[in-house]
């Protein structure tokens, strides 16, 4: 009975951030019918709260769901990697984040804009990272 209520439990937050979503995308100001993504979602407010800006955020909100969800339905032992250490998925999460984040401001820093070039470098290196570490 409890797994199924967990399941339920995570269903409901999952169409719950599926609507937080599809908030967001409503939020995204239009003129003549052309979305533009990267105005404000709050004009004149405290902080630039653009949609990719709202979007990584709630793929980080979305990460941590999935993954709480995956460890209680099926707990992982800890494995050691190429780096020697133990780590676990929520491990090697943090680890992708933490080096994704590095390598989009070097990528910034470097090589100015866009940035796309330092998220696909960044999604291969967390895959790398789930596949090695």
């Amino acid at each position: 009975m409890r797994g199924r209520s967990v399941n339920l439990g995570f269903a409901a937050a999952a169409l719950l951030m599926m609507a937080a979503l599809a908030w967001l995308f409503m939020l995204v100001p239009a003129e003549d019918g052309v979305r533009e993504w990267t105005g404000s979602l709050n004009p004149g407010g405290w902080m630039a709260w653009t949609f990719p800006t709202a979007l990584f955020f709630w793929v980080i909100a979305a990460l941590l769901l999935l993954f709480t969800w995956l460890a209680i339905r099926s707990p992982e032992t800890p494995r050691k990697g190429v780096l020697g250490i133990w780590t676990t998925r929520g491990d090697r999460l943090f680890i992708s984040l933490l080096g994704s984040a590095f390598i989009n401001l070097a990528w910034l820093g470097f090589g100015g804009t866009p940035a796309w070039g330092g998220l696909i470098v960044s999604l291969i290196y967390a895959a790398a990272v789930f596949r090695w570490v």
